[in-house]
């Protein structure tokens, strides 16, 4: 297993950028694939981001976020990033980082392993 802590949110203006960090602690890391969900006030967790655990990254994204967030990995470091541009304010959320087994997976009961989540806010 590994644990997930999740860094980087904050406020910022509209049209601005953030980049979440996740540390991962254990020495499977690897072996996972990661992805980052949202949770926005009153809905459901859905899916940003997820990149696969193979050397060659397969990487999958929401369309919402598709052309402006860009998620990757550095095995070596044990962390998942996510750079996100051109920020609305419909991105406000807490953003979670998550591991799971399945690659490409986007719905979040597929994840095992989650870390307690970034809040990012983003004002008109």
């Amino acid at each position: 297993q590994v644990q997930l802590v999740e860094s980087g949110g904050g406020l910022v203006q509209a049209g601005g950028s953030l980049r979440l960090s996740c540390a991962a602690s254990g020495r499977t890391f690897s072996s996972y694939a990661m992805a980052w969900f949202r949770q926005a006030p009153g809905k459901e967790r859905e899916f940003v981001a997820a990149i696969s655990w193979t050397t060659i990254n397969t990487i999958y994204y929401a369309d919402s976020v598709k052309g402006r967030f860009t998620i990757s990995r550095d095995n070596a470091k044990n962390t998942v990033s996510l750079r996100m541009n051109s920020l609305k304010p419909e991105d406000t959320a807490v953003y979670y980082c998550a591991a799971g087994l399945v690659t490409g997976a986007r719905l979040a009961h597929e994840y095992t392993q989650w870390g307690q989540g970034t809040q990012v806010t983003v004002s008109s």
